[in-house]
């Protein structure tokens, strides 16, 4: 198998990486385990050198907004893409031209080149419930309807439009998964709104300070990290047929509100030094959360088996074992 991952620089791209290095096999496309001889990380920032020294790891940088860049990346041979590169929500709020050149321009680049192999390639997709917006019920699940009210939310909602295109058309086999906030995110803040989600747990256990622009009450769906790349691996193991034509899948994430993550964090902390928490409210950034989902349910993924996150306590100590121990 030739697997690439776009984004393969980046945090869920990496520990997707590492997870099929270590498994050393992955679904072929009769969903039966076939070795990985080759897996290309592609992104404008390389990994770090020590994650890439595996013999089957080619490292590959460049812009997925420029389609030759990509035909060079996904070449015949391609077995399976994990498309996972974007810029995060704020971030392509902020850049109107820069969003839907990575999100919507890479997109199609990366389709086209699948098309263009002639073998009906995987392509995974890492969607969001940015693609939900406006008057939303407490609970998200697969019949709600999709209303983006971001610029990153409609770049992925046409983006699963695209897949499923593609998918009838029988250029790929795509598979999209709308993901919930990803906690905790290791590493540095970036420009995501809900950046801060994983701030209130990553900084105070880094000994940092934190002030959290959102109220104690605020609640979101979340998922851990661990269990998103168990998802990815899940859905491209299914069979073709158990998705059916719409290749836009919703997860089930859970709800926790930023109160209840700092009590937890205390409890999971123990004799750890913790930095300071404080709530400093940041009207823009609430009023943005205040129209996202409190949480989502997909009896669809819940029939396909997919795997789903206990409590907020498990994702804390996960991150501790994964990143500090």
């Amino acid at each position: 198998m030739r697997v690439v991952i776009t984004g393969g620089g980046g945090f869920l791209g990496r520990k997707l990486a590492q997870r099929i290095l270590k498994d050393n096999s992955i679904a072929g496309a009769d969903g039966q385990p076939r070795s990985v001889e080759q897996l290309v990380l592609f992104d404008q920032v390389a990994p770090p050198a020590e994650e890439t020294a595996d013999p089957r790891v080619e490292v590959v940088t460049g812009d997925i907004g420029d389609a030759e860049t990509v035909r060079a990346v996904v070449t015949p041979g391609t077995d399976s893409v994990f498309h996972l590169a974007s810029v995060v929500s704020a971030g392509a709020e902020a850049d109107f031209d820069l969003g839907y050149q990575v999100n919507l321009d890479g997109m199609r680049h990366v389709l086209e080149a699948a098309r263009a192999l002639g073998t009906t390639p995987k392509v995974m997709f890492a969607s969001s419930i940015a693609v939900y917006g406006g008057a939303l019920p407490e609970t998200v699940e697969d019949d709600t309807p999709v209303t983006p009210e971001t610029s990153y939310g409609a770049q992925k909602t046409i983006g699963e439009y695209l897949l499923t295109d593609y998918t009838r058309k029988g250029y790929v086999d795509g598979r999209a998964m709308r993901l919930p906030t990803i906690v905790v995110r290791p590493g540095k803040p970036n420009l995501a709104a809900s950046g801060f989600a994983s701030g209130i747990v990553r900084e105070p256990l880094n000994g940092i300070d934190f002030a959290c622009p959102v109220r104690p009450e605020s609640r979101m769906a979340i998922m851990s990290p661990r269990t998103v790349i168990d998802c990815f691996m899940h859905l491209h193991a299914l069979d073709a047929q158990a998705l059916g034509h719409w290749r836009g899948l919703l997860l089930s994430g859970f709800s926790v509100s930023m109160a209840e993550t700092v009590d937890a964090l205390k409890a999971v902390a123990g004799d750890r030094a913790l930095g300071a928490i404080s709530f400093e409210i940041d009207d823009q950034v609430q009023a943005i959360v205040d129209g996202w989902p409190r949480t989502s349910y997909s009896a669809r993924a819940e029939a396909l088996g997919f795997p789903r996150d206990r409590d907020i306590a498990d994702i804390i100590r996960a991150y501790i074992e994964d990143e500090l121990d």
